[in-house]
């Protein structure tokens, strides 16, 4: 069975070596496995949470787009999209919301700890507490639950969030699947051994600690200034050194081969100087890093690529995400209301309201099929096909199953995609009130 992955980025700040170590190198690495679906999406409205600086978020959503494409996540195995570019996902947060139970919000760690926080510093519980940090882990939940993932990796400390989530989904079952299950109850995927990278001074590598190496930010030569304030013991040149328990020789062994870890440590007992040492250091995760900044700064300079694959991506997850909403809209009660026998006048006046397939034959000798709206804008192009059957049996796939049909559809979407969607919808609801 196929295992669903969803991984979520937040967008602000930068991310550092320890971000690459620890989170972006094994993701990207566990989404090349066989029998993995993997969904990586950048975190924006979340964002929203911690940060008001407009131009920051805009920054940040940027440099860790770039970031993690440039890393190697490759686009054609996953999905990758903004979370704020799939509308579904607000939408079913309030679906959700209307019911999550408000003791349970009040249990939420972020929630109690600020809460904590202004009762020790003698301010009202509530100060500063925005709703958005209060309902955070609904929006959470809507996040895995969209996309019904099996599993999401996380630190500890969100593991609560997605034993939230599991207690959402199944109440919204119980309330309204008559049966059927909409969600997948996810798992929390916690690393045991999950790698975290010592900062300069030996702490967790964590910008609160202003202890970061820099991964992409700054080039070579601010990698290989931070390299060189990593804090070593006062041992001369000559003097053997004590790997073990050296923060520079677990930096090392991040970006090192089993041999090589062996051989940096035989130089060290040896005498090799601490200058050397983080000559070699600098090398080592240049050989790594250094083509990967090459790429990044490519992608930098060109930001319309990224939005180009962000946009991509989100047509793929909305392939999912429409379908899925529709019948959670339906399963409420939110339904389309059922016309009542029109006169055959009405009737013809809204069949040629709405959008039509056109289906043609070219010089090239393929066959083309294409959807308009009713006011001539050309929202579907197909590619050019050798039957004229098989363009009249994808024809009648996309009537019948509308967005979801797209992920597969040999076409190219040329309108925006809500209007695509839309058009589609309208039309699945002729072909199911005709069937």
């Amino acid at each position: 069975m196929t295992q669903r992955v969803l991984t979520g980025i937040t967008t602000t700040g930068t991310l550092h070596l320890g971000n690459f170590v620890g989170a972006i190198r094994p993701a990207i690495a566990a989404s090349r496995e066989s029998g993995v679906e993997s969904y990586f999406f950048m975190a924006d409205y979340h964002a929203l949470i911690k940060c008001d600086e407009p131009d920051r978020i805009e920054r940040s959503r940027l440099q860790i787009a770039a970031t993690w494409l440039a890393a190697g996540l490759d686009t054609s195995r996953v999905v990758f999209y903004r979370q704020s570019d799939i509308p579904e996902i607000p939408e079913l947060t309030w679906l959700l919301t209307c019911v999550t139970s408000k003791g349970q919000m009040n249990r939420a760690h972020a929630y109690k700890a600020s809460v904590d926080a202004n009762v020790a510093a003698g301010e009202d519980a509530d100060a500063g507490i925005t709703m958005g940090l209060y309902s955070y882990p609904i929006l959470m939940a809507a996040d895995i639950l969209m996309f019904n993932a099996h599993r999401v990796p996380v630190g500890k400390d969100q593991v609560q969030h997605i034993e939230m989530a599991r207690d959402v989904a199944q109440r919204f079952n119980h309330l309204f699947g008559r049966g059927q299950d909409f969600f997948v109850l996810p798992q929390a995927e916690v690393e045991a051994e999950m790698e975290l990278l010592p900062g300069l001074d030996g702490r967790k590598m964590s910008k609160s600690y202003d202890n970061v190496i820099p991964l992409f930010e700054g080039g070579s030569k601010a990698l290989k200034e931070a390299i060189a304030r990593i804090v070593t013991d006062s041992r001369l040149p000559g003097e053997p050194k004590d790997p073990e328990g050296s923060h520079l020789v677990a930096i090392f062994d991040a970006f090192a081969t089993p041999a090589q870890r062996a051989a940096f440590r035989d130089e060290l007992r040896a005498g090799l100087a601490w200058g050397e040492a983080k000559q070699r250091l600098f090398d080592q995760i240049e050989a790594e890093i250094g083509p990967m900044r090459a790429r990044y700064e490519a992608l930098m300079a060109q930001p319309e690529q990224i939005e180009a694959i962000l946009q991509a991506g989100a047509v793929k997850a909305r392939t999912l995400a429409a379908p899925l909403l529709a019948t959670l809209r339906e399963a409420v009660g939110l339904r389309r209301f059922q016309p009542l026998k029109a006169a055959s006048a009405e009737a013809h006046k809204a069949k040629s309201a709405l959008p039509s397939f056109k289906q043609y034959r070219e010089a090239d000798n393929l066959f083309y099929f294409k959807l308009v709206a009713a006011d001539g804008e050309l929202l579907l192009q197909s590619r050019g096909l050798l039957q004229g059957r098989e363009a009249g049996q994808w024809v009648a796939r996309l009537k019948k199953d509308g967005a979801a049909a797209l992920a597969d559809a040999p076409v190219s979407v040329v309108a925006a995609v809500d209007h695509v969607h839309a058009a589609l919808a309208a039309l699945q609801d002729v072909e199911a009130q005709s069937a």
